[in-house]
């Protein structure tokens, strides 16, 4: 007599319906890479009906689709909406100190000085002859 096996998708799909579940599937995808992070936010979706997810988001179904494909480019308005959707939010934590600070820009760096940026130097306007 065969097994009776289910796909390893729709077991996760029933799971992924525990918003517990379904925030740590998410932060592990984030750790990963970005393009993980969006595939398994539709995973997520999937789980509570990509249309639904849509129209509570006030976006498009083809629009979601591709919106969290693996090449997707979501703003973070569409990425908030659609995360609030499903009950989820977007949070952010400081890097664990074993890792390496980013570096700062130049930029940042006039925005964080305590005397405030330093005076730019004026150009001088050369005389076209």
């Amino acid at each position: 007599m065969p097994k009776r096996t289910s796909s390893y998708h729709s077991g996760l799909i029933d799971r992924l319906r525990n918003p517990q579940a379904a925030a740590s599937y998410l932060r592990a995808a984030m750790e990963d890479s970005r393009e993980m992070f969006l595939v398994a936010l539709r995973n997520v979706a999937e789980a509570r009906q990509m249309s639904k997810v849509a129209e509570t988001a006030k976006v498009s179904r083809e629009s979601l689709y591709r919106m969290l494909s693996r090449n997707g480019n979501p703003t973070y308005n569409s990425l908030d909406s659609v995360l609030r959707t499903v009950g989820l939010k977007l949070s952010v934590e400081p890097v664990s100190s074993g890792r390496p600070a980013a570096r700062v820009s130049r930029n940042d760096r006039v925005l964080r000085s305590a005397d405030g940026p330093k005076p730019r130097r004026r150009l001088r306007r050369r005389r076209i002859r």
